[in-house]
């Protein structure tokens, strides 16, 4: 039984879903998106690209500017495993931040790019930290004494034994 005081749309919907048209649409029953997720400022934009399917250069003409720096930002430490010196990773951060300081200085296609530069510092000690993490760890061994032989101990202690 409805209220006496019912708004049109209120009226339409309950019709609606007494008469089953709600039944069956995609994702009844199922948990809503991103629940339990931190807030992230992208998430139209990575919901675009999910939903699109627009990995890489799926786009024409590739992503868009900041897209792509962003996606270097976030491709970063991966990129940097692969590095063996500090000053390699150094090069691929001022590299990495002249790109975007010459992003930045002119909008391109009228897109403004707010993508900030990396510190270069910063990514130097996360990739110390990840390069010592999966070093292996080698436990320090000491030189084997040659007075204490597996053979000299079995005569000392043949010798403690039968003495006598």
């Amino acid at each position: 039984m409805s209220n006496w005081y019912e708004l049109r749309i209120d009226r339409a919907l309950r019709e609606a879903a007494e008469r089953g048209e709600f039944d069956n649409l995609p994702g009844s029953g199922k948990p809503l998106p991103n629940r339990g997720e931190l807030y992230d400022e992208e998430w139209w934009i990575k919901d675009l690209v999910r939903r699109e399917s627009l990995v890489g250069d799926g786009l024409a003409g590739g992503l868009p500017p900041a897209l792509a720096l962003r996606k270097e930002i976030e491709d970063l430490p991966s990129v940097l495993a692969r590095k063996h010196t500090e000053a390699a990773v150094r090069g691929v951060v001022a590299e990495l931040n002249d790109r975007i300081m010459l992003a930045r200085r002119g909008p391109v296609d009228g897109q403004p790019v707010t993508v900030n530069p990396v510190d270069a510092d910063v990514v130097v000690r996360a990739w110390q930290a990840a390069r010592a993490a999966a070093a292996p760890t080698a436990v320090p061994t000491k030189p084997a004494d040659p007075a204490r032989t597996a053979g000299s101990r079995r005569r000392r202690w043949w010798r403690r034994e039968h003495a006598d």
